[in-house]
């Protein structure tokens, strides 16, 4: 499996999340972030993702999950989830996305991954997760999942 991030800023009760306009994912909201390159750690790869796809520079990052994706049973991709609370600059359009700031307690699961109404409510709560999620081949539909909460990351 391959390691990507996932990058979820707080600013208060909204989180900014981007409208992916190419790529895996195109026309969902997700959190910004990507895959890790070599030469940099898991945190550094979330934070530079968060940068390029937002123009937001986060200041720090707290791991909170692990969740690993398998499409038509074959390992597809472990993600590691970090929230941030702090962070400097202003959200602009990329090449590869929209930033979308967006109410925590009313989130639009329905263009969302079929998995992030499972796991996100625990990021949001400030929980600990770790989770393993089985779509089909597109990504459509999410045949199985399993979670634990209050993992040790």
């Amino acid at each position: 499996m391959r390691d990507a991030t996932l990058c979820y800023v707080f600013d208060g009760n909204d989180v900014l999340f981007i409208e992916k306009k190419r790529g895996h994912g195109e026309g969902r909201y997700v959190g910004p972030g990507g895959k890790v390159e070599n030469g940099e750690s898991i945190a550094e790869g979330a934070i530079r993702e968060t940068r390029e796809e937002t123009s937001i520079i986060v200041d720090s990052v707290e791991k909170k999950g692990e969740l690993e994706f398998y499409f038509a049973e074959e390992p597809f991709m472990q993600v590691h989830v970090f929230r941030s609370d702090s962070y400097s600059g202003k959200p602009a359009e990329s090449e590869e996305a929209i930033p979308v700031w967006l109410d925590a307690t009313d989130l639009p699961y329905d263009e969302m991954w079929k998995a992030d109404k499972h796991w996100l409510p625990h990021l949001i709560e400030g929980t600990t997760f770790t989770g393993t999620f089985w779509y089909d081949e597109d990504g459509d539909d999410l045949h199985e999942y399993s979670l634990e909460t209050d993992s040790k990351l």
